[in-house]
């Protein structure tokens, strides 16, 4: 009975496995693509496989950009996928942080320009180090820009000292 039982650490991999390994290396490979310059260069890649992602964009057929992708799942499998991945991951990590930080700064300048002195209190009782004085100031010349239908420069600032309030944590 023990003959028949193999060991499924030495066993080989499926067509299934190998197939669905490659299909998700090149996935990655197409998230790289859609990361600006900056972002990239975070990202630990070798010259060929660089090259390759920074190739991705010129390519504006379907068929090419496909077998281009294909390309770049194959030179995924040659370099250090596991440290690409982790890299990528962190740096999507990153931006959800910051869009997170920018929905909440939204949130709050919302509500202190609906709510007003309450919404205020509440804010500065959160956030002792606020500027109580600048951040009244910032929602009544605010309100009256939207009374009068003025560009919204008093919001924006009162968004940008918000920003840097919430952002000292």
């Amino acid at each position: 009975m023990q003959d028949y039982i193999e060991d499924t650490d030495d066993a080989p991999k499926s067509k299934t496995q190998v197939k669905n390994e490659m299909l998700a290396l090149q996935a990655l490979g197409v998230k790289l693509c859609e990361l600006n310059p900056g972002q990239l260069a975070k990202i630990p890649l070798e010259d060929p496989l660089l090259k390759a992602v920074q190739e991705a964009s010129r390519i504006k057929s379907h068929s090419a950009r496909k077998r281009h992708f294909q390309f770049i799942g194959r030179l995924m499998r040659e370099a250090d996928h596991e440290a690409i991945e982790s890299a990528y991951q962190a740096l999507m990590q990153v931006s959800e942080q910051h869009v997170q930080q920018h929905h909440k700064t939204e949130q709050w300048r919302d509500r202190l320009l609906q709510e007003g002195d309450a919404a205020l209190n509440e804010f500065v009782d959160q956030f002792p180090y606020a500027d109580r004085q600048q951040l009244r100031q910032l929602l009544r010349t605010a309100k009256q820009e939207a009374e009068r239908d003025k560009p919204p420069a008093a919001a924006r600032k009162l968004f940008k000292l918000l920003r840097q309030t919430l952002t000292t944590l």
